[in-house]
């Protein structure tokens, strides 16, 4: 069946949509048709099967599939979505699943899925994500869907930002914090992993409870299963009373355990121990006490290649990557540079008594176009040093050249290899090749867990070996 958008510019792509359920499936098209600016051909199919058949002999760019109609492809949800995406050449997939089924929502992406989104089904959330998934996977201009005007959240829980990344976010935030189970959260330096467990808290159903957060790399190795999981009196030298660690004190509530992946070996199978049998004992005693906790952890560095490297333990890595969210760094959402300068803006200059009247074109410019590799926590000390520096006025780019120190530093102290030892360039393309083939080979073979480890979805993988194979044959 082929529904025809109301809209009579039509979109240069077509979209498959894959549904048992006719009136959910008619209501996702309606969805579409009143939230998008421009509408692709869209293209309804019941079940995983049907789907297959028409993705031999058509090419869709994009595919939004609702889980449970793919039951008849496969005897498993990544199985089924496995054969889809290896059919798909490269299409945007975004899965769509019940509310209660974010396990094969996160089992769906393992497989290649590009994003998932929850029942019921909003027309401006959908039309937003679909743009947000072509900006971020490179599609062209053409296949990019524009959303039509949609309230957005520009303030949520201590996050500013307004962009369709940020929403997306903040729509986790809401689904994931009703759970009690662990939430793993990834993301650069500075893009706000501390932030997105006390929001976590915060909208979660122990708010009323304490959060308890403990740095794992600011805390040396030898005290960090005492300040983990408490001590008793005599235990060391200097433990002089009988002491409760962050796990206790979070009893009720939620535990965060920033930085995990820089905990030592020895204690990653303790903490495995105590999540799996949810006691713990303290240091210099035998007795196991009952704890009550939601375990939050964050890392900016890649788990899976920490696995790889022998740094951080499978098991446990699985044990808490249960529900995991990943917050995008500020390069990724420039929409958002000039709404949080604002917000800081007003922020530190109420704090220093002080008035500015703006923020010129050109500085707003060069802000925008900044890569920001310190994200929101950099322009935040930027727009800090600028309210101190300056007495008021208008902002302009002299004055954020004069603030900006780390860009200074960073001009300052080129790193540049001597040009004798310089060794021959190849090609982007070979080198991409050859960093996914080793990612590849470095996990037996395993594509999925290359590209979790790459921070790539596995159809990307194979669509560029398709090129690479037809790059091949043609020389």
């Amino acid at each position: 069946m082929t529904m025809t958008s109301g809209s009579d510019n039509a979109l240069c792509g077509r979209l498959l949509l894959i549904d048992a359920d006719v009136a959910c499936a008619r209501q996702i098209g309606e969805a579409l048709s009143e939230t998008l600016l421009v509408a692709p051909q869209i293209t309804q199919t019941s079940g995983g099967r049907a789907a297959a058949d028409l993705l031999r002999n058509t090419h869709f760019d994009v595919i939004i599939a609702d889980l449970e109609s793919l039951h008849d492809l496969a005897a498993s949800i990544e199985d089924s979505m496995n054969r889809l995406v290896r059919l798909a050449e490269g299409a945007l997939i975004l899965a769509v699943a019940g509310s209660g089924s974010v396990s094969a929502a996160l089992g769906a992406m393992r497989a290649g899925a590009h994003d998932y989104i929850a029942k019921p089904v909003s027309g401006a959330t959908l039309a937003g994500r679909l743009a947000e998934l072509a900006q971020r996977h490179g599609r062209p201009r053409s296949l990019v869907v524009e959303a039509g005007p949609e309230p957005v959240v520009a303030d949520f829980a201590g996050f500013v930002g307004a962009s369709s990344a940020m929403q997306f976010l903040y729509e986790q935030i809401w689904r994931v914090a009703a759970s009690s189970a662990p939430v793993f959260i990834t993301g650069e330096s500075g893009t706000g992993k501390d932030v997105c467990a006390e929001a976590l808290h915060a909208k979660g159903p122990r708010a009323s409870n304490r959060f308890v957060a403990i740095n794992c790399a600011a805390i040396p190795r030898d005290l960090m299963e005492s300040e983990l999981f408490g001590v008793v009196r005599g235990a060391f030298t200097g433990a002089h009373e009988d002491r409760k660690g962050a796990a206790e004190l979070a009893n009720g509530g939620t535990l965060f355990l920033d930085e995990v992946g820089e905990m030592d070996l020895s204690l990653q199978s303790k903490l495995l121990r105590f999540l799996q049998t949810g006691t713990i004992s303290r240091v210099g005693e035998s007795a196991t006490r009952k704890i009550d906790v939601r375990v939050i952890c964050a890392t900016n560095r890649n788990p899976m290649q920490m696995i790889a490297d022998r740094q951080f333990r499978e098991d446990l890595f699985y044990r808490l990557h249960v529900l995991p969210i990943h917050l995008p760094p500020l390069r990724q959402r420039p929409s958002d540079v000039m709404v949080l300068t604002r917000h800081f803006l007003a922020r530190y200059a109420q704090e220093e008594h002080k008035s500015f009247s703006g923020i010129a074109q050109e500085a707003a410019q060069h802000l925008t176009a900044a890569d920001w590799p310190g994200n929101v926590r950099q322009l935040q000390n930027l727009v800090r040093r600028l309210v101190v520096m300056f007495d008021g006025g208008e902002i302009t780019a002299s004055m954020i050249s004069a603030a900006d120190i780390e860009s200074r530093v960073a001009t300052a102290n080129p790193v540049e290899a001597p040009r004798a030892e310089r060794r021959s360039i190849l090609p982007m393309w070979q080198q991409e090749q050859r960093i996914i083939e080793d990612a590849i080979a470095s996990f037996g073979g395993n594509i999925s867990m290359a590209a979790a480890a790459l921070e790539i979805s596995p159809s990307t993988i194979y669509r560029k070996r398709q090129g690479w194979s037809e790059m091949a044959a043609a020389s």
